[in-house]
């Protein structure tokens, strides 16, 4: 159900029961105090019009199974003000009686108690579904935030995993500058132990023919 509508019925159901218990306290009076009484429950039928203008507007804009239900409710809330109008109306007549008087605060008073306890019970009834509605608001607010700390904790271990892949990115480039290096290394001892060779080529060759001259001259 509409929450702005909630709101509106709430308003009006509180008016409603206060306009009822100025009208039977107003029918008990005379003069100006009557007079002052009965402007003040009429002020009052204005704003509770109001607020029937702005529950229907707002029902008309719901979806229509939601739509039905709030014009029936609108439909009991519009016939209840025009009893009160027709109270109010009975009340401003100034042939009443006595006993006509009397019978007017009895009758006024039996329904006020009855009103009262209809605009009670509707407004239980409404507080009833606001507290169910503020329960889900709660619990949709619970879940947002196990969401939103779900989230964080997921974001949180994304960000460690991929400062493990850019370490581990990093020790895959250090070990590939050390195998470059380590294969530079090992081509310069290659070369230097082929230049060795060479090396100990020519020394031996010089001995052989240092040997061959020496024997040739002992020969002699």
């Amino acid at each position: 159900m509409s929450e702005v509508f909630e709101g509106y019925e709430r308003r009006y159901c509180e008016l409603s029961a206060n306009l009822s218990k100025k009208c039977t306290a107003s029918g008990a009076l005379n003069g100006e105090q009557k007079k002052q009484k009965l402007s003040e429950v009429k002020a009052g039928l204005e704003d509770a019009e109001a607020l029937i203008r702005k529950m229907d507007l707002d029902a008309r804009d719901r979806q229509p199974n939601v739509k039905a239900m709030l014009l029936a409710k609108l439909r009991e809330y519009k016939s209840d003000l025009n009893n009160l109008k027709s109270e109010v109306k009975r009340i401003a007549s100034g042939n009443l009686n006595p006993s006509a008087r009397d019978e007017l605060l009895e009758s006024g008073m039996a329904d006020a108690l009855t009103a009262s306890a209809n605009q009670r019970s509707r407004l239980m009834t409404t507080t009833e579904r606001l507290n169910q509605s503020s329960d889900r608001i709660k619990d949709s607010r619970r879940t947002m935030l196990e969401t939103e700390e779900l989230g964080v904790s997921i974001l949180q271990d994304l960000h460690s995993q991929r400062q493990s892949l850019l370490h581990a990115n990093d020790t895959l480039h250090g070990m590939d500058d050390n195998i470059g290096k380590s294969k530079r290394i090992l081509s310069n001892m290659s070369k230097g132990m082929s230049r060795n060779k060479w090396i100990v080529g020519i020394i031996i060759s010089l001995l052989i023919a240092i040997v061959v001259v020496l024997y040739l001259k002992l020969a002699k």
